[in-house]
């Protein structure tokens, strides 16, 4: 596999992200039916692009993944939002976005990177440092909240 390039993404690339958004989550079969019952929830706001807190994955000029931040008023940061292709998924790309996020939010002052994670994708944050410390009711159902010292 051809190297993995991070970077901020710009605000022209908004329309792309929120494409590989929805295949990505259309991927997760359990999530499918309340997506298509509710398709405002994908969405990408630009300012937060244009404000430097979306980071894309690129892989031979191709955008193959993106994740998100956001400042929290504890002075910590939230991983917003993450997202691979699904035709890239397994391959390194999530754990490397969540490096990436993690070294931007300790570089702005953050102790933790927190995160309301899907059920799903418990082993996978578990996997990449996050600390389960409770949980919480989303929109669509049971979140896990989890954080990674930074």
């Amino acid at each position: 596999m051809e190297a993995i390039l991070t970077r901020p993404a710009m605000p022209s690339e908004q329309k792309e992200l929120e494409q590989l958004q929805l295949r990505a989550s259309l991927g997760n079969v359990g999530d499918r039916d309340a997506l298509l019952a509710h398709p405002d929830a994908i969405g990408l706001a630009v300012d937060q692009i244009a404000c430097g807190r979306v980071f894309v994955s690129e892989c031979a000029g191709e955008i193959v993944g993106f994740a998100a931040i956001e400042p929290r008023a504890d002075g910590d940061s939230e991983l917003d939002a993450m997202f691979v292709e699904p035709s890239m998924q397994r391959r390194g790309i999530g754990r490397a976005l969540v490096e990436y996020c993690a070294e931007v939010a300790r570089k702005q002052g953050s102790g933790y990177l927190h995160v309301v994670g899907n059920p799903h994708a418990e082993n996978f944050y578990l996997a990449t440092g996050f600390d389960m410390i409770g949980m919480t009711q989303t929109r669509f159902g049971p979140g896990l909240l989890m954080r990674k010292k930074v």
